[in-house]
C-alpha cells in the first residue's frame, strides 16, 4: 500500500486533468504495475462467489475544495457514448490513499438527477457516506449511484475558498467482461511512474 502511495505521488500533475478519462484493463495476468499489484493482492477479498474477467482501472485525484465528478453510475462509457446502452460493472471499488478534509464518497441506489448540482440525486436521505482513510477499501454493486463530496463533505456546487490536500484514491470496477475499448497500461504511455 505504501508503495502505491508514493508511486501516486510520483505522477505528480500527469494527467491530473483527465484522470477519469485515464482508465485501463487488468486481466489478471502477471501484474506489470504497483497497482495491478495491488488489484491481484485485492481480488480474492472483492470476487469471491462472482465471475470477475478483470478489473478496469483508473486513479481519482482532485482536491475537495474543487471536486470535478458528478454523482452517476459506472458503466461502459464507450459502448454508452456510441449506442446509448448502459452496460455496468459487476462490482465497483474504491481504495482511498490518504486522508483529507470532507471528501466523502456517497454511494446510494437513487438515480443521478440532471436538475440538481453535481447531478446529485432528488433524496439523499438514504446515502452511504464514507470517508477517506488511507488503506480503507469500500466495494458495492456496479449499478449504485456514487459520487464525491467536497471538503465540507456536501454536494458539490462549485470551487471552494482555501486550500485542500489532493484527495488520491485507486478506482477499480470489477467486470465479467472488458469493457469497450479499454486499454492495458503496457498499450499507453502513461503512469510510467508506477511500473513495478
Amino acid at each position: 500500500f505504501q508503495r502505491l502511495s508514493r508511486r501516486v505521488g510520483d505522477l505528480k500533475a500527469e494527467r491530473l486533468r483527465h484522470t477519469y478519462q485515464t482508465t485501463f484493463w487488468y486481466a489478471f495476468g502477471p501484474p506489470e504495475n504497483v497497482v495491478e499489484e495491488v488489484i491481484h493482492t485485492l481480488r480474492p477479498r472483492v470476487t469471491k462467489g462472482w465471475k470477475i474477467a478483470g478489473v478496469e482501472w483508473w486513479l481519482s485525484r482532485m482536491r475537495a475544495t474543487d471536486v470535478r465528478v458528478d454523482f452517476h453510475q459506472d458503466r461502459d462509457e464507450r459502448l454508452a457514448l456510441a449506442t446509448g446502452k448502459l452496460v455496468h460493472p459487476v462490482r465497483s471499488s474504491v481504495l482511498f490513499l490518504n486522508r483529507v478534509r470532507g471528501g466523502a464518497l456517497a454511494v446510494t441506489r437513487e438515480l443521478p438527477c440532471e436538475d440538481n448540482p453535481s447531478l446529485a440525486p432528488d433524496r439523499l436521505e438514504d446515502l452511504t457516506l464514507v470517508a477517506p482513510r488511507p488503506n480503507r477499501l469500500v466495494v458495492f454493486d456496479g449499478t449504485l449511484t456514487h459520487g464525491v463530496l467536497d471538503a465540507d463533505n456536501q454536494v458539490p456546487d462549485g470551487k471552494l475558498p482555501g486550500p485542500s490536500r489532493e484527495r488520491r484514491t485507486l478506482v477499480m470496477n470489477w467486470w465479467g467482461h472488458r469493457p469497450t475499448d479499454v486499454p492495458r497500461w503496457s498499450e499507453t504511455r502513461f503512469y510510467r511512474a508506477l511500473a513495478s
